[in-house]
């Protein structure tokens, strides 16, 4: 069974409700059907129901069991207004239509997914970056040890050569584009921890470089030598069972030649199923690089550091890559549910 496929029978374990606010989108509505179709959960479509009625009869789209709604006319747009109006950097902000804001299907699914008429988000699809991050920001509690939120990318590689049976996830590759020493750090600890809830599994977490514990000395290598140990602090307040190493280049991290040669005896050296870059522009490139290089399958971004799941879906997916990602946020809802609950109305 591969990668996917083991998320797929997790879900189908414990369905959950996934809200697409690209509702009006022919990718987006097959990909509804085909996520009811698997069993996974319920779909629910934002925008206007005659314009994904007609994309549906169109192109001969199966919209039974999935849900669709339309902020502008939803019975809830009053109630999210007044959660809107509340907030304090919105009336600070000078807000002067709080109507408008929460008509937007972005807005309108992160106060879903807050207060628990849905259990995760996947969007973007349509936008340029951030455009479903800032509702997140503005109306999504952060977790309680967040002090930064970042993007994970998790990789499948045709060979199982690396990571677990061919699986790496990648951070951060999507948000932050200079972390400090903190941010590196709460960025590795969100990564293992989101492998985890994926995989089940001890992540083993590689903090990159290119330097390997000294090998050269330069602003960028000690940071991130010295986000090493922060992580490791972080991650032992948060029990979060999660092993960490480096600074190591990318060779040691997942070469066990290498890495006995670089590192000696190491615990993530040579087997790292983690990789934490230094900065936004590697960890980007990186994951492109590996998609269009090496035929890997990616899948993200999954923005980490909410206490609901959520992710930004890129331009370039296929029916197939949307249905995974909401799969993957949904696996995620599992857990977050226990943990956070929803608030009440």
């Amino acid at each position: 069974m591969g990668f996917i496929e083991t998320v797929f029978e997790k879900l189908r374990r414990h369905p959950k409700r996934i809200v697409f606010p690209d509702g009006e989108t022919e990718l987006v509505i097959r990909a509804a059907e085909k996520f009811y179709q698997r069993d996974l959960g319920i779909p629910i479509l934002l925008g206007r129901r005659h314009i994904i009625e007609h994309i549906a009869s169109t192109h001969g789209i199966d919209l039974d069991h999935v849900a669709i709604i339309n902020p502008a006319t939803s019975s809830e747009l009053p109630a999210f207004c007044n959660r809107l109006e509340r907030i304090e950097r919105y009336r600070q902000g000078g807000l002067k239509n709080s109507t408008e804001v929460m008509m937007r299907p972005a807005y309108f699914g992160a106060m879903m997914i807050q207060y628990g008429l849905a259990d995760a988000m996947a969007g973007g699809i349509n936008s340029a970056g951030g455009s479903l991050l800032r509702p997140m920001l503005h109306l999504v509690k952060p977790l309680p040890f967040a002090d930064v939120i970042s993007s994970c990318s998790v990789v499948q590689l045709p060979s199982k050569q690396f990571g677990d049976d061919g699986v790496l996830f990648f951070a951060d590759t999507g948000i932050v584009p200079d972390p400090t020493i903190q941010q590196l750090a709460t960025i590795a600890v969100q990564a293992g921890l989101f492998a985890r809830q994926v995989f089940g599994k001890r992540p083993r977490i590689a903090m990159l470089s290119f330097s390997t514990k000294g090998s050269a000395r330069t602003p960028s290598t000690e940071k991130v030598a010295g986000a090493v140990d922060l992580a490791r602090h972080i991650a032992q307040k948060a029990n979060a069972e999660i092993t960490i190493e480096g600074e190591m280049q990318a060779d040691a991290a997942l070469d066990p030649a290498i890495a006995q040669l670089k590192l000696g005896t190491t615990h993530v050296g040579g087997k790292a199923n983690v990789l934490v870059f230094p900065d936004l522009n590697s960890g980007n490139i990186a994951v492109k690089l590996v998609h269009l290089l090496a035929g890997a399958k990616t899948y993200g971004q999954i923005l980490m550091g909410f206490t609901r799941p959520a992710a930004d879906i890129s331009r370039g997916c296929s029916v197939d890559d949307v249905v995974a990602i909401a799969s993957l946020v949904g696996l995620q809802a599992i857990e977050y549910r226990k943990l956070y609950p929803p608030e009440e109305g």
